[in-house]
């Protein structure tokens, strides 16, 4: 079960990241009617990238971790 608990916590490692790039992202626009511009996009979008290639890996570890499980309920069934 290590396995799903480990692709779990990456998981929540990658909302937490794709969140705080959202919120980073959110951020460009104006202030007092002047345009405000403090955000680098091409880091934000390697980000959401790095995010992003975390949930795949995360749900596939999951889904093996899974598989496992089943595997091993079917050997002691």
């Amino acid at each position: 079960m290590d396995a799903i608990s480990a692709a779990l916590s990456g998981l929540s490692a990658a909302e937490s990241k794709l969140d705080q790039t959202a919120r980073r992202l959110s951020q460009i626009g104006t202030v007092d009617n002047v345009p405000v511009d403090t955000v680098d996009l091409a880091s934000e979008m390697v980000n959401l990238a790095t995010a992003k290639l975390q949930f795949e890996a995360n749900l596939k570890s999951l889904k093996t971790g899974n598989e496992m499980a089943k595997h091993t309920i079917d050997i002691l069934g």
